[in-house]
């Protein structure tokens, strides 16, 4: 998911080109005070050609947050047919989802679009919502997944006080924690970010190779420069697939012989084996690579 400026709307053409799977239009901290109502208009006429063009780039908006009173305003604006979702900043517990479900629902009406149809991706900012990411990640149908805003010298790190490195040892709990109650909730697309060292891509490569080890699935990006090392990271490789094809194959010929496991590579196989290559192969496919 890449982020782009809502006064910038030039650029979304550009960052879909790129590859990135899904665009975030901000209106928070990319656009000025004096800018927001311009911006809440530009995002919405992008919005709304991007679902005339019926591309396949998922099209998401970051709202202001709700301690702003600008939030009403933005949703007002670009809650239209089209819209995949909203990533949601500032946010302190479960009841900050329960209000923009509401306003959500009366926008979604208001346009004569699908009730429900505007997922919400939470962005876990404040030492409050961190404690309460279980509880987050349950507020609500519309939540479809979490993510950690662990960057350097960002909301969460001045909230908790860490020094940021690197290596990341500070925040694998936060990490952890986030993906823990995605996976706990039914959210099967926990994503991770940002790294904002734009020209060191060694360094995003072995942050996105970390957060991918962990169980993300994907990660946001502040520059399209990081799309292809993103992307390569979080997508299976030609040998990866070849594996996984080649344990669900081994095991399906042990089943047929009777055998409930099977020695394949090395490795001890059974059914708990082949429901995770499955599981990796119907993902694979999903990104028609089948």
């Amino acid at each position: 998911m890449l982020f782009v400026p809502g006064t910038k709307p030039s650029w979304v053409d550009k960052a879909i080109a790129g590859g990135t799977d899904a665009i975030i239009l901000d209106l928070e901290d990319s656009v000025p005070l004096a800018e927001k109502d311009a911006a809440r208009a530009a995002v919405r006429t992008s919005v709304l050609q991007l679902a005339a063009a019926a591309g396949t780039t998922g099209v998401w908006v970051r709202p202001n947050a709700w301690e702003s009173r600008l939030a009403g305003a933005d949703l007002e604006a670009v809650v239209v047919a089209g819209l995949d979702g909203i990533f949601l900043p500032k946010v302190y517990g479960p009841a900050d989802i329960l209000r923009f479900d509401a306003l959500l629902e009366h926008f979604e009406i208001r346009a004569g679009i699908e009730v429900g149809s505007v997922e919400i991706i939470v962005s876990l900012e404040t030492a409050e919502s961190m404690s309460a990411c279980e509880e987050i990640a349950g507020a609500s149908p519309r939540v479809a997944s979490l993510f950690g805003a662990t960057a350097r010298d960002a909301d969460i790190g001045r909230a908790l006080g860490f020094t940021w490195t690197a290596e990341g040892l500070e925040t694998l709990y936060l990490r952890s924690r986030i993906l823990l109650a995605c996976r706990a909730a039914g959210l099967q697309h926990p994503i991770c970010g940002l790294w904002q060292d734009l020209p060191d891509l060694d360094g995003l490569e072995r942050f996105a190779t970390s957060n991918r080890g962990l169980g993300y699935r994907g990660q946001v990006a502040i520059h399209p420069s990081h799309i292809e090392v993103i992307n390569r990271v979080f997508t299976p490789t030609p040998e990866e697939l070849e594996f996984y094809r080649g344990m669900v194959a081994a095991l399906e010929a042990a089943q047929a012989a009777g055998d409930a496991a099977v020695d394949y590579d090395g490795q001890h196989i059974d059914i708990a084996h082949v429901k995770t290559a499955r599981d990796i192969l119907a993902r694979a496919e999903a990104l028609g690579l089948g």
